[in-house]
């Protein structure tokens, strides 16, 4: 059932962005944030809070049987209770979050257990990491799809067994923090919920931890409260796209244990559990994003006491839509991540930036890129640096902020190449090699493997910039052997020779470009080559049509080597060179008006001739 919107007791003026977000994130008023609470202390009822608006809870239905220390794991439209210690057991319960009433079978789990703490769910699958079968410790992790009904299937297993951890989740990603094995374990693993196969290491948590809970939005990870070795109040947060050690961010306002979490994408709710030798009524709340200390909620009364279990249908593994089936209500392709690799004179992480707002880039990946002289461009899912110094094709994945990988090699090894791309394929057009090529490459960005012959450019140069639409890409600028104000198209879907578009407004090379679906912006470039002047000039072609480039603006400043990305409403230009300074500084435009470019924030440090790859640009859009 679709969960759209409502106004009627929503004033003021809202945009459509911030709809798509309060609803997306279950603060809209009447978004229908539940949060269930199941099962402490052997009992069968299952609590409701409303997570937006402090109180207390009331009563939606009861369990199949009196249960804790169950595995929690919910969609949109169900919410699942699985496993639990009375004794241990491999029932798998479900609710409908829309209809209140008493939780019905769904299966059971591949092994009898009890004690996961959180959430590990995104909209289509639920998982249960480790825990208690018996007197020993499992390593199991198991998953279910949670819009049937039926037994779960082994997914793989967790790095060491343990029980008691705190799990939480993005909606790629689910995440098992500590727990005991049966020493205190510091230990972080990670899974994609999408396919199958053992965790891998994440990180640690700052000491080893047990009986902890977690909460999660779709892109931090908190472990709340738990044992090492007395009762903590401490809150530690991961960022779950990325890896690494967790942070002390704040506190629960009392030390606890075996509590459970509720939460949509902006706040949490700690309930229940215990406190010393107490069972606890008292929920605590934060927001995620910040931290701190939390505050008091309200508290539980059915429900108070040891090991409860906490269900949402608006954490962070579903932070990926509106709670239903909806139309996108703004920029269709959706993406707003610009990355940045390398680029001389030192290289470093890969960097990235949001580009619908401002501020300084931050690292995407651990991972030191040294390439420079190199391209690249984008789809949706993955990002691609193509060829420079070292050769071969690298990509990464937008959604895990992970580090690169191999993707393939180009057909010769060269340098300076222009990049455009649709969701489908990447032209990689020019460069050298070192002599100038008039070659175009191409790869299908949704496999691996070598790039393979596309044609040519009507011209022979290098270094050129690339942009495109869904349907064209464009080629424009590089030298020839002085620099060249040739621009070529050809059609993405179709293998063949470029066709002359028109002309840039000024001659230059190793200029940064950013695209809508129907603008391409061209920016900077080295104009001369004795004496050097380094270009402020931006200018624009309508991609649809044919003709010669009109005047934009100008940048803040000269450069050669800038690197460009946008969305379908701005693009941003980073880094470059103005003899003898490398910049570190970040432009950014609105393509569909003209004007100068303004100060967007900086690059992590100062760089040029680095590749840019983004997941919004406007060759997305349609495809």
């Amino acid at each position: 059932m679709a969960n759209y919107p409502q106004l009627d007791n929503s004033s003021g003026v809202w945009n459509l962005r911030d709809v798509y977000n309060a609803v997306m994130g279950g603060y809209w008023p009447n978004a229908n944030a539940i949060g269930l609470l199941g099962g402490p202390n052997d009992t069968s009822i299952i609590d409701k809070f409303n997570i937006t608006h402090s109180g207390n809870q009331t009563i939606f239905g009861d369990l199949t049987r009196a249960n804790k220390g169950m595995f929690s794991m919910s969609s949109f439209t169900r919410g699942i209770f699985a496993g639990g210690r009375s004794p241990d057991t491999n029932t798998i319960d479900y609710v409908t979050f829309v209809t209140e009433g008493n939780a019905a079978d769904f299966g059971d789990l591949t092994v009898a257990r009890s004690n996961s703490g959180g959430l590990a769910s995104n909209s289509v699958r639920g998982m249960a990491g480790g825990g208690d079968p018996g007197p020993s410790v499992s390593n199991v992790i198991d998953y279910i799809t949670m819009a049937s009904t039926g037994n779960a299937t082994d997914f793989g297993d967790l790095t060491s067994s343990r029980r008691v951890s705190a799990s939480v989740c993005s909606p790629t990603r689910a995440v098992f923090m500590g727990g005991p094995t049966p020493s205190l374990s510091n230990t972080i693993d990670f899974v994609e919920i999408a396919k199958t196969g053992n965790a891998t290491d994440f990180g640690d948590l700052t000491a080893g931890i047990r009986d902890a809970t977690g909460v999660s939005s779709s892109t931090r990870g908190v472990s709340c409260g738990g044992v090492n070795p007395a009762e903590t109040s401490e809150l530690q947060f991961i960022t779950i796209a990325s890896q690494g050690n967790s942070i002390d961010y704040g506190n629960l306002t009392i030390a606890k244990q075996n509590s459970s979490g509720m939460n949509n994408s902006v706040k949490a709710l700690i309930a229940g559990g215990q406190g010393g030798p107490a069972n606890l009524s008292t929920i605590d709340t934060f927001i995620i994003s910040t931290g701190g200390t939390a505050t008091d909620f309200g508290d539980t009364t059915s429900n108070a006491g040891e090991a409860p279990s906490g269900n949402s249908n608006a954490h962070g593994g579903l932070n990926d839509g509106y709670q239903g089936t909806r139309p996108i209500p703004f920029q269709e392709n959706g993406g707003d991540l610009g990355l940045y690799f390398g680029g001389e004179p030192a290289g470093g992480p890969i960097q990235f930036i949001n580009i619908s707002s401002t501020g300084n880039a931050q690292q995407f990946s651990d991972a030191s890129i040294t390439c420079h002289d190199s391209s690249g461009s984008g789809n949706k899912t993955r990002g691609i640096s193509y060829s420079g110094t070292p050769g071969g094709i690298r990509y990464v994945e937008f959604a895990t902020k992970g580090n690169i990988a191999s993707f393939g090699d180009a057909t010769a090894t060269k340098q300076v190449v222009g990049c455009a791309a649709n969701n489908t394929r990447l032209l990689a057009g020019g460069g050298a090699t070192p002599s100038n090529v008039n070659n175009i490459d191409y790869i299908t960005i949704g496999t691996l493997g070598n790039a393979a012959d596309f044609g040519d450019l009507t011209v022979a140069r290098k270094p050129l910039a690339g942009s495109s639409s869904n349907v064209r890409a464009v080629f424009a600028g590089g030298n020839n052997p002085d620099p060249s104000d040739t621009i070529d198209y050809v059609t993405i879907s179709t293998v063949g020779n470029a066709t002359d578009f028109g002309n840039l407004s000024v001659a230059r090379r190793q200029g940064g470009s950013a695209s809508s679906s129907t603008r391409a912006v061209f920016a900077g470039g080295r104009s001369t080559p004795s004496p050097i002047v380094d270009s402020n000039v931006m200018d624009y072609i309508t991609i649809a049509t044919t003709g010669n480039a009109t005047d934009f603006g100008n940048l803040a400043h000269g450069r050669l080597g800038t690197a460009g990305v946008s969305n379908t409403i701005r693009g941003c230009f980073m880094g470059g060179l103005n003899q003898p300074t490398v910049y570190a500084s970040i432009d950014y435009i609105t393509i569909a008006s003209t004007g100068d470019a303004a100060d967007f924030g900086d690059l992590i440090a100062a760089a040029r001739g680095g590749a840019s790859a983004a997941n919004g640009h406007g060759g997305l859009t349609g495809g």
